[in-house]
């Protein structure tokens, strides 16, 4: 880092000794000066000195050679607001001539170097500014002919250049090397800064200024883009839902003016072409129409198969698997409770026991065939209902996989069934739900670990049942503004309610949070989660196939999640 020194006129007393003399280094006066922002009255403290080293050295005209050091100062001190030094030259011969032209009073004024440490900007009365140094260090005296007026202000700064200046130097270098806004650093040349201060605002500045973001988007004639908005638009008009504003040029356009269009896009003029030449054409060519038909044929299976999902899948844990390979879901036991330390230190190894469940996936799929009688119909309500149904079948195809996980008689990897007497994890049920309720808790609660010793420590969360025990169960879980305690309802608000229509029994189930203890899971590819489609032209039919596909698996996780209430 470069250390600015300013340079004051100072005079030598009336009663110098050729050799050794007390010099006025420093006073109040105030001195004219300059920076960018125009003139300005500097004012030093004698309060504020610092020596920098003990003695400084004396040198010649700010030489810093020690050819030209002719002496040292010492006993920097104040007095009358005077900061005085005590002078010693050296006896060396290079040195005679100085001495004498001090002797005769030829040189008799001295120049004091110092930086700045702190300082504060006023204004006096006639409004000029006036910036007085409130601490500075001394780094050494000049013997020079010059006193402290303006030219020999300019004479000082062709060497070493004026604080201010140099600060407005080093924050222009920051704002261009950073790349910092115009106006960064107006404030930090006013105030009295160091120049690490003025480097560690720059690093912040950098650190906090907003990253321009570069916003990548498709042209309007984006082939890609012009399939999503008119997908979009017929699908709106197709379910009724409102219409995306940049789709709403395609929202009243028939399979037909979708065919035609598609067809010019593509440079391929459809003037004189009959209906079924302009299906061929659209359908067979390059054109978008099959892509869009099939986005919105994906689009309508996607959201039925959302809204028809089964409500067993929350208490299933989800697995996304590579293959179709069976994948093993290991479930490690605890490793028990720490041992306190034998005599020795020595620590106790221990293992952990382990289960494996096997999952694996399966590819159920049907075929659906878009008429050519369809689309020169322009029958969307054909359309919606048909890929609602696909929808729909992707979605009870997932719901009957959940449904026998949790009533079928498929055992774990250890040869038991899911619900066992032998797990103790069974309750026969009651008249009395709340205490068949109470009692089924109370059995999860003391479930134990792999090892058969430590607690699992899990609460149900979910409670499944069949339609015949829906009403029942709200009742138990509802929420009375009891009387008394005895009359309040502990269990209002403690689970949730899981109807699936496909237990048929009086039979109901509590399960954890599938998070804490997995009783089933789910698996999809990882490739393609979901039910998928594709269409392609068909050749035994006029018109659009499009066949539907979904890659799923269901299995067991473990069973110490779940409680079988009987009915």
């Amino acid at each position: 880092m470069t250390t600015t020194v300013f340079f004051r006129a100072a005079t030598l007393a009336a009663t110098a000794d050729p050799l050794t003399f007390t010099a006025v280094i420093a006073t109040p006066f105030p001195v004219q000066r300059r920076d960018r922002r125009g003139p300005l009255l500097e004012v030093l403290n004698p309060h504020g000195a610092q020596a920098a080293t003990d003695p400084l050295p004396v040198q010649l005209d700010h030489r810093t050679s020690a050819r030209e050091t002719i002496g040292t100062a010492s006993n920097i001190r104040v007095e009358e607001d005077q900061l005085l030094a005590d002078i010693r030259l050296t006896t060396a011969d290079d040195a005679e001539p100085i001495r004498q032209r001090i002797a005769d009073g030829t040189l008799s004024t001295f120049s004091v170097g110092y930086t700045v440490s702190r300082s504060s900007e006023t204004r006096d009365a006639d409004g000029n500014r006036v910036v007085t140094v409130s601490s500075f260090r001394v780094m050494e005296i000049s013997l020079t002919p010059i006193p402290a007026d303006p030219n020999a202000r300019k004479r000082s700064e062709t060497t070493m250049p004026y604080d201010i200046e140099t600060r407005e130097a080093l924050i222009d270098d920051l704002r261009e090397r950073c790349k910092l806004p115009d106006d960064w650093g107006q404030d930090l040349t006013e105030e009295a800064v160091t120049d690490d201060e003025v480097r560690s605002a720059a690093l912040e500045a950098m650190l906090t200024r907003q990253t321009p973001t570069i916003r990548v988007t498709r042209s309007h004639d984006d082939p890609q883009a012009i399939v999503s908005r008119a997908a979009a638009g017929v699908y709106a008009r197709m379910s009724g839902t409102e219409i995306p504003e940049a789709s709403r040029d395609y929202a009243n356009m028939s399979l037909m003016d979708l065919a035609k269009d598609s067809l010019s896009r593509a440079g391929v003029s459809h003037r004189g072409m009959s209906v079924d030449e302009v299906l061929h054409r659209s359908v067979a060519g390059t054109s978008d129409f099959p892509a869009i038909v099939a986005n919105v044929a994906n689009m309508s299976v996607g959201q039925a198969y959302r809204v028809a999902e089964s409500p067993l899948k929350v208490l299933f844990k989800r697995r996304s698997l590579s293959d179709f390979k069976v994948a093993s879901t290991v479930r490690a036991g605890g490793l028990g409770r720490l041992e306190p330390l034998t005599e020795h230190g020595e620590i106790t190894a221990t293992s952990r026991a382990e289960e494996a469940e096997p999952l694996q996936l399966r590819t159920f799929a049907r075929r659906w065939d878009c008429s050519r009688t369809l689309i020169i119909n322009d029958s969307l309500n054909i359309l919606a209902d048909t890929t609602s149904q696909l929808g729909e079948s992707a979605a009870a195809t997932e719901a009957d996989l959940c449904a026998d996980q949790l009533l079928g008689t498929d055992t774990l990897s250890d040869g038991t069934p899911l619900f066992d007497a032998s797990r103790n994890n069974v309750h026969t049920g009651t008249a009395d739900l709340v205490a068949d309720l109470a009692a089924a808790r109370l059995i999860m609660r003391q479930q134990k670990n792999l090892d058969g010793i430590t607690p699992i420590s899990v609460s149900p969360k979910y409670i499944v049942a069949g339609p015949s025990r829906e009403t029942d169960l709200e009742q138990v879980l509802a929420t009375i503004y009891a009387n008394t305690t005895a009359d309040a309802n502990v269990f209002a608000g403690k689970f949730q309610l899981l109807i699936d229509p496909r237990i048929e029994t009086d039979d109901w189930f509590l399960f954890a949070d599938p998070a804490r203890a997995a009783v089933f899971n789910l698996g999809h590819l990882a490739a393609a989660p979901g039910p998928q489609v594709q269409r392609q032209e068909t050749w035994s039919t006029l018109g659009i196939s499009f066949r539907c596909w979904m890659d799923v698996g269901a299995g067991f996780a473990g069973w110490r999640g779940a409680v079988k209430v009987t009915g």
